[in-house]
C-alpha cells in the first residue's frame, strides 16, 4: 500500500516535531527551584582559589556561557549592566549578589578575549576545560549537568536553587530589589 503524499507529509511533520520537543527537554537544567546547589572548587582567571560555598550569604548568578556561543555573548551586555547596577551593593535580604560565569571551553586565549571584549570585570571568571570537542563533558558543567548555553541557576543566601535560566529583571525581582 503506498502512502499519500499528504500523509506523508503528516507522519515527517510529526518526526520533526517529536525531535524538536525531545531536544527542548534533553537542553533543560536538571536542578529545579529548591535543590541544594552543588559545591566546587576552581581557580578564576586571575588563579586565585574560588569555592562556591564561601559566597554563602550572598545570592549568586551561575552563569554558564562559552566565547564560541553567539547566544552567550549576545545576553553578556545584560549581565554586565546588571553588574553595574549591583556589583557591591548591599542588598535587603543579603550581605550582595555575586556574579560567577563558568565558561565551557578549550582555549583560555579565546575566553579571555571574550571576556576583555565583552566587559565582563566582575572578579569570578572560571575556565571549565574541557579537552574534546565534547563541551558539555567539562567538570563543572557534569557536575550542574549542563547540555546547552547560555544557562544559569540563582543560588539563594541559604545554598538553595532558586532560579534556572533567568534573565536580570527576573533576578531583581526575586532578590526584592
Amino acid at each position: 500500500m503506498k502512502l499519500s503524499f499528504d500523509r506523508l507529509v503528516v507522519i515527517l511533520l510529526i518526526v520533526v516535531i517529536g525531535v524538536y520537543i525531545g531536544k527542548y527537554f534533553y537542553t533543560q537544567p536538571q536542578f529545579v527551584n529548591g535543590q541544594k546547589a552543588l559545591d566546587f572548587s576552581a581557580t578564576t582567571i586571575d588563579n586565585q582559589p574560588f569555592k562556591l560555598s564561601d559566597l554563602r550569604g550572598s545570592y549568586v548568578l551561575l552563569d554558564f556561557w562559552g566565547s564560541w556561543c553567539g547566544p552567550c555573548r549576545m545576553e553578556n551586555p545584560n549581565w554586565v549592566a546588571f553588574n553595574a547596577r549591583y556589583a557591591g551593593k548591599k542588598l535587603k535580604k543579603a550581605d550582595g549578589i555575586h556574579l560567577v560565569s563558568i565558561s565551557i571551553e578549550q582555549n583560555e586565549n579565546n575566553w579571555k578575549q571574550a571576556i576583555l571584549y565583552d566587559g565582563l570585570t566582575w572578579p569570578y571568571q572560571i575556565m571549565d576545560k574541557t579537552s574534546s570537542l565534547k563541551f558539555f563533558n567539562a567538570p563543572i558543567a557534569t557536575l550542574y549537568k549542563v547540555r546547552a548555553i547560555p544557562s544559569n541557576y540563582l543560588i539563594s543566601p541559604q545554598g538553595m536553587i532558586i532560579g534556572v535560566n533567568v534573565r536580570p529583571d527576573e533576578v531583581e525581582k526575586i532578590i526584592g530589589q
